[in-house]
């Protein structure tokens, strides 16, 4: 039986990776165009059924994270606003706006590389996706791949700090 569990878990985790993969892809497309680098993908019976990267400031729209384009074309692809035993992978925890889309969405399972401490609603800052008089809870997993997507993260802030202070000193001259 134990051996059961652990091929089963086994097999969860080499899916969960793949889909990660595939997010932290997404995430690089995202910093490509200067968007802040987070990918997402949702995923149905094992294939992915949505994808997007951060695109507000390409699209003027502070509704366009990953996770919101990403939902959004999984349910154009499911023909249901009801995301029922999907799974959602992305590399940054849910802020409260994407976490409420989870919420309504009805998004079984959350997988997030990397939290966020100042606008995680999944368990950082507060925990949207699980608050007790809501009536959906998302299952949570946390922390797979979160050293490559906080690496990256980082890398993209630190390169928009400098630029910024460039910026600003030639603005000077």
């Amino acid at each position: 039986m134990s051996e059961l569990i652990e091929s089963i878990t086994a097999e969860q985790e080499a899916l969960d990776t793949r889909f990660m993969l595939r997010a932290y892809q997404l995430a690089q497309q995202a910093e490509s165009y200067n968007e802040i680098p987070v990918g997402a993908v949702v995923v149905a019976d094992d294939e992915i059924i949505g994808e997007g990267f951060n695109q507000s400031i390409m699209l003027n729209d502070p509704s366009a994270h990953a996770e919101m384009i990403a939902i959004r074309q999984a349910g154009k692809t499911l023909e249901n606003y009801r995301m029922l035993d999907c799974t959602l992978y992305v590399t940054l925890e849910p802020c409260p706006m994407c976490a409420g889309l989870m919420v309504h969405g009805r998004i079984k399972r959350l997988v997030y590389a990397t939290k966020d401490a100042k606008t995680g609603a999944a368990g950082s800052l507060f925990n949207l996706v699980n608050h007790q008089e809501l009536n959906h809870q998302v299952d949570v997993s946390e922390g797979l791949m979160a050293n490559e997507c906080s690496a990256l993260l980082s890398a993209f802030f630190k390169r928009r700090r400098k630029e910024k202070k460039a910026e600003k000193k030639a603005a000077k001259k």
